[in-house]
């Protein structure tokens, strides 16, 4: 159940920090902020309760991180430049 659930939320996290990125706003860049966190979360306790190889989760973390990250960094240079131009 929390593996689906963690998966559900790293997903929706991707789309998400996708869509944002297209309007994004400063409410919305905090729920993505919100959707990272439980992702990272989640993904800590999986490990720690399964006992999963530290090692594949750190890369995979890792990866996703890298991703959402990227995204997050570009939709906030994006709100940036659209509220100086105001």
């Amino acid at each position: 159940m929390v593996l689906a659930t963690h998966i559900i939320i790293a997903l929706t996290s991707l789309i998400y920090t996708t869509l944002i990125y297209i309007s994004p706003s400063k409410s919305r860049l905090n729920i993505a902020y919100t959707l990272m966190a439980s992702t990272l979360l989640s993904g800590t306790y999986l490990v720690v309760s399964t006992g999963s190889p530290l090692i594949s989760a750190c890369i995979s973390g890792l990866a996703y991180t890298s991703v959402v990250s990227i995204g997050l960094v570009a939709t906030r240079k994006k709100l940036a430049t659209a509220s100086s131009q105001l």
